[in-house]
């Protein structure tokens, strides 16, 4: 069984299908198992998206590849000086 990738929008659509379902009277695994992940997929899940709507997950997920691009920018320079420094000291 190969491993799917569900996009955020995806996750929080599950999400509420399961708390649609527990409020119906179905136990937590049941539900999850409904829907066709395992329970600690679940709750992990519920951690990282819990309370969001769509429109935020879509812009929490922009912000961390926007920061991810931030930190490539400033670290290679960064790494680029401290060798540099290394070099002029003759400690290559």
């Amino acid at each position: 069984m190969g491993r799917q990738r569900h996009k955020p929008e995806e996750i929080v659509a599950k999400l509420r299908q399961v708390d649609v379902l527990v409020s119906q009277g179905q136990s937590v695994a049941e539900a999850v198992r409904s829907i066709g992940v395992t329970e600690v997929t679940y709750y992990r899940w519920r951690q990282e998206f819990g309370g969001l709507k769509i429109e935020q997950v879509k812009r929490l997920k922009d912000l961390e590849v926007e920061n991810a691009r931030l930190r490539r920018v400033v670290s290679d320079p960064t790494l680029d000086k401290l060798i540099l420094q290394e070099a002029a000291k003759g400690n290559f």
